[in-house]
């Protein structure tokens, strides 16, 4: 998949990516913000064993996040199965040196945007450790709502700590472009 925006774009892994993926996500900042299959520290066999996954999905669900073909982070839609099969969780992370410039909303608006061009998926959910605001802020500036704070619902770190959990339906998700503006290679 290869998915051009404006000031980046979203597409496959490939296993040179490898090299750029084990140093810029070995950043203890990234994985306090992501669930724990998520190593720290994040080394280059972490960052070859996670592509070698990525690339064997079908249908894929984590692409990576590119600056001028350079990954800067990663982008992952996770369907859920049987009754629930019409819901998916999105998530994200970016490298430290690309945050705070608008390329996490840019990347997902252009995901929810494709996301509804081609598949049936009906809601999106994704959930926040409430530490982390600015990503709370993202997923707003996508159309997300606050469904809910789960209080005492996740850990990390050997804390127990409060997540939010914002929500995304099909009808109320689009971003602002046409689906006959959203380009599918």
């Amino acid at each position: 998949m290869e998915l051009p925006l404006d000031r980046c774009s979203i597409r496959s892994w490939r296993p040179a990516d490898a090299e750029r993926l084990a140093s810029i996500a070995n950043d203890r900042s990234i994985w306090r913000m992501v669930r724990d299959r998520f190593p720290h520290p994040y080394a280059r066999a972490d960052a070859d064993a996670f592509i070698a996954r990525a690339t064997g999905e079908h249908p894929e669900q984590n692409f990576a996040i590119a600056v001028d073909d350079q990954v800067v982070g990663g982008i992952a839609c996770i369907p859920d199965v049987d009754i629930n099969r019409v819901r998916a969780e999105v998530g994200y992370w970016l490298g430290a040196e690309w945050r705070g410039r608008g390329l996490a909303t840019e990347a997902v608006r252009g995901f929810v945007d494709w996301i509804w061009a081609t598949t049936e998926l009906q809601h999106l959910t994704a959930a926040v450790f409430t530490y982390n605001p600015e990503s709370a802020r993202v997923l707003e500036k996508a159309g997300f709502t606050l469904a809910y704070l789960a209080r005492k619902a996740a850990i990390k770190e050997g804390q127990v700590c409060d997540e939010w959990t914002y929500c995304l339906v099909r009808e109320d998700g689009k971003t602002g472009r046409r689906e006959d503006e959203i380009p599918i290679l």
